[in-house]
């Protein structure tokens, strides 16, 4: 009876090593423009989401530049009229680079995209088609990794420039885009541009985010996350 007990045990234990061996990683890919440059993942992102699902088990890839279009990621990106600008993708495939090094030969359990970005698009008028970009974006990288998991996680814009009817129509695309899908969700970030920035001014609806603001985007980015990850489990 007592070596019965021990091979049970011993049995349980291998399954359970088995199962874990099999569990693969969580893969969070963060890009956008400046407010997205500005989040250092490693202060609330990273830590939050490896609390959670612990270090072995999570992949955080970061790429961003300040100021680009999404047309610089989407690589069908059409204007409303005529053909010009035209798209490039270019800072996309840089993306996805960093996203093939980082996942190579591993086993990958879920995959979260966390976007900010909109800014320049609001500025060079183009909010009618960023909707439709938004959405084909979030299919691009999906098609590319050959999933059709994808949960993805948008940071509206702030209330920055409410007076831009341009900036408020992309504010209501971000939204209509996360909400449409089982897999997305967003962000409020109208109260992370109040405070203290990195240069130690005092700011007030910033077009940047504050020390802490950023902080709490991270955060906040992270926790959303983790409720589509667990929503979606099954």
């Amino acid at each position: 009876m007592k070596y019965r007990s021990i091979a049970i045990l011993i049995l349980l234990l291998s399954v359970s090593l088995i199962n874990a061996a099999e569990k693969g990683k969580h893969l969070f890919i963060l890009s956008g423009q400046s407010n997205m440059v500005g989040l250092n993942p490693d202060l609330s992102f990273t830590p939050t989401v490896v609390e959670k699902f612990g270090e072995d088990n999570v992949i955080v890839v970061k790429f961003a530049q300040g100021g680009k279009p999404i047309r610089r990621w989407y690589k069908k990106w059409k204007p409303a009229k005529g053909d010009e600008p035209q798209s490039t993708g270019d800072l996309y495939d840089r993306l996805m680079s960093m996203v093939n090094t980082a996942i190579k030969g591993k086993k990958i359990e879920t995959v979260t995209f966390v976007w900010m970005q909109g800014e320049r698009d609001a500025k060079d008028k183009h909010d009618q088609v960023y909707a439709k970009s938004l959405n084909g974006l979030i299919n691009q990288l999906s098609e590319d990794l050959g999933r059709k998991d994808v949960n993805f996680v948008i940071g509206r814009l702030s209330d920055c420039v409410m007076k831009s009817s341009h900036w408020v129509t992309i504010r209501e695309a971000q939204m209509n885009v996360a909400e449409g899908s089982k897999r997305g969700a967003w962000i409020d970030t109208d109260d992370l541009n109040d405070g203290i920035n990195k240069k130690g001014k005092k700011v007030k609806n910033d077009l940047h985010y504050t020390v802490e603001g950023y902080k709490t985007l991270g955060k906040r980015f992270a926790e959303k996350s983790i409720e589509l990850i667990q929503k979606n489990a099954h």
